[in-house]
């Protein structure tokens, strides 16, 4: 199996966690943030240290054979941990009952990884073992303990999540049941990886080789299962920071055709251009504002009658209270430019004492627009009445 696997996963998670790391810096006291950041950070070190260079590097660096095993089953099951905190945050709930699961998981997890430590300082692993550390020193003292105790912890977790995330999966649609439904086939995988290592084990404690499992099965698996719990644990995040400016940039094209109506109508005051990097939220507030100027110069030529009769027409046309509301205010609006363009001299604005009273305001923009480009019973009510 190649390291290449483990690096490229440990190099994304460190980019998310760059990414992530001026919202942390922004607010250091949100537990979600401070969750995810753990999670990216954990995640990076499970891979990075459990790249075979990495491995020895570590046992020369500290100069004791296997010393890095304690190293990356501690950074494996803090990850464990972090998994598990990140969903109790995620998921909500009372800030106590959340405080409370949060320190019971971490004290757990963190007993964990002071036994892992206690277990190879009181056992004897001499000859350094980069791949089978698992299976090779299996019934050895107090790292036959150590092993156990760090497949435990991580089955655990797998468990524990696989069962969260399938419960939580029921309750919501959307992408947070799809990110949901991707940790489980992550998770699952890793229940699989812990299959394999818990039978490789047990082998040599029956007296059997069976160590392919745990060098040539488990590592392929572990590689496999990251990508399926990072991306569920990234969608419904991305999705959401995208929503709002999707949202927008359908509202600001849904204006399009009300907008084209109303932006030259006055030439003697051209636009001021913004920026093409603008955002769709500003673009969208520029699009109203052009709007609602246009509503202003064409006040003075609304006309009621012509409201009510679009209204009316429309509703005969079986158009829904809503849209032959909509079809109302388009046929009003197309009828006051009409008149306005009758009238190059602007005597009526001139001779103009106040603004309308125009029911309201208009309250549906996209609705107005929506009428006026497209073929529909209210659209063919509104053009007929904004004709007549």
């Amino acid at each position: 199996m190649s390291d290449l696997s483990f690096f490229i996963p440990a190099l994304i998670a460190v980019a998310a966690f760059c990414i992530r790391l001026p919202g942390l810096l922004r607010n250091p006291r949100d537990p979600l943030l401070r969750a995810v950041a753990m999670l990216l950070l954990t995640a990076a070190g499970v891979f990075l240290f459990g790249m075979i260079p990495m491995i020895a590097w570590v046992n020369d660096l500290v100069g004791v054979p296997n010393s890095a095993a304690p190293f990356v089953y501690s950074i494996l099951t803090a990850f464990s941990g972090c998994c598990i905190v990140l969903l109790i945050n995620w998921r909500g709930g009372s800030a106590t009952r959340i405080r409370q699961a949060t320190r019971w998981c971490l004290a757990v997890y963190g007993l964990v990884i002071v036994g892992l430590f206690t277990f190879f300082a009181l056992g004897d692993a001499p000859v350094e073992r980069l791949r089978d550390l698992d299976t090779y020193y299996a019934t050895t003292p107090y790292i036959r303990e150590m092993i156990v105790l760090y497949l435990v912890a991580h089955a655990a977790s797998s468990l524990v999540m696989t069962s969260l995330c399938r419960r939580w999966s029921r309750e919501v649609t959307g992408e947070l049941r799809a990110g949901l439904n991707l940790m489980v086939c992550g998770y699952l995988l890793t229940v699989a990886y812990d299959v394999c290592k818990f039978a490789a084990v047990g082998a040599r404690w029956a007296g059997h080789d069976w160590d392919s499992l745990s060098t040539d099965v488990a590592r392929p698996l572990a590689s496999l299962a990251s990508p399926f719990v990072a991306i569920g644990f990234g969608l419904p995040l991305v999705v959401q920071r995208l929503r709002e400016p999707w949202a927008d940039w359908r509202r600001y094209t849904r204006l399009g055709p009300l907008w084209r109506l109303l932006s030259n109508l006055s030439p003697e005051h051209p636009r001021v251009r913004i920026s093409w990097l603008a955002s769709p939220g500003v673009r969208v507030m520029r699009r109203e504002s052009d709007i609602h100027d246009g509503f202003l110069t064409l006040n003075p030529y609304f006309e009621r009658s012509v409201h009510d009769a679009a209204a009316a027409d429309a509703l005969a046309c079986g158009a829904t209270p809503e849209d032959a509301e909509a079809a109302a205010d388009a046929a009003m609006v197309v009828a006051a430019k009409e008149a306005l363009l009758a009238d190059p001299e602007r005597r009526v604005i001139a001779s103009s004492r106040a603004l309308q009273d125009r029911l309201g305001g208009f309250r549906d923009l996209v609705g107005i627009s929506r009428v006026l480009g497209r073929r529909s019973p209210a659209g063919a009510a509104m053009r007929l009445t904004a004709r007549g």
